[in-house]
């Protein structure tokens, strides 16, 4: 298999960007398509390819981010007063049309109760109108398989979808190994562009209160067993997902190198891991 590199860029460049439109995509997922003068330059490496998103607070009149370049932007960010300091989460790169400069973000959206969306994200991307302003600072990629790699194995639930599914079209077009996506409803499931050699499991949980995301998915990945120490594994998603995962993969004999793991949220707190 080729090489696919790891890459962060050297300096971070911010991209300003505005609400093209918002609408939901599949039951538990809004789509925020974005657009902007200079979007067209985004630098897109395909794969899991993530930036941070910069959004305005629920209780701001308008939109206000100061220039963040380099890899030592959090410093500068912290800087910016509370009151007026956007929300800042991370989020990877659903779709991207450089002819035209518009860019797709998916939102996992969580109900509660009352079927009202929770999380700042979430709720921004559910109201979002065509015209709201944002910001979009470039990340690169942490999929990082090596070049002798012999199969490759990826685990995820719907918060991992979008870079599931730039890894599956990614991917080289000879590639071995499995996908094991857990999503809320088989309405969320969908066709992806994976090497023929490159099983797709799909898990449809029932997704009750009781049901935690990731567990399904760990338990399939469980079940795997890798062929030799020479595969490559990207586990992400849930905090438990991702943890979990890793100590059975390194566990069943692939080296910690060869793993690439990532919590995005914590179950129980309902809350972005900062990367």
């Amino acid at each position: 298999m080729a090489k696919i590199p790891r890459l962060m860029p050297e300096a971070p460049r911010l991209f300003r960007a505005r609400v093209l439109r918002s609408v939901r995509h599949t039951p538990s997922v809004q789509r925020v398509t974005v657009t902007g003068d200079d979007l067209h330059e985004f630098p897109f490496l395909g794969f899991d390819h993530w930036f941070r998103l910069f959004v305005p607070r629920p209780d701001q009149d308008a939109f206000r981010m100061p220039d963040l370049d380099g890899r030592r932007w959090w410093p500068s960010f912290l800087a910016i007063p509370e009151d007026v300091r956007p929300h800042c989460a991370n989020y990877t790169v659903a779709a991207f049309r450089p002819e035209v400069g518009e860019l797709d973000v998916d939102f996992v959206v969580h109900c509660d109760a009352d079927g009202e969306p929770e999380g700042r994200a979430a709720i921004w991307a559910c109201g979002a109108r065509p015209g709201d302003e944002l910001a979009m600072l470039d990340q690169g990629c942490i999929f990082d398989c090596p070049d002798d790699a012999g199969e490759v194995v990826v685990a995820a639930e719907e918060t991992g979808l979008p870079a599931v599914v730039g890894i599956a079209a990614s991917l080289p077009r000879d590639a071995v190994g499995r996908i094991i996506q857990e999503v809320p409803t088989a309405a969320d499931v969908r066709v992806l562009d994976a090497p023929v050699g490159v099983t797709v499991t799909w898990i449809v949980r029932a997704d009750t209160e009781h049901d935690v995301p990731g567990r399904a998915a760990l338990a399939e990945l469980q079940r795997y067993v890798p062929a030799d120490d020479r595969g490559y594994a990207f586990v992400v998603g849930e905090s438990r997902l991702a943890t979990e995962g890793r100590r059975h993969l390194h566990r069943a004999g692939l080296p910690k190198t060869r793993i690439t793991f990532s919590g995005f949220w914590k179950h129980d707190a309902r809350q972005v891991v900062p990367a």
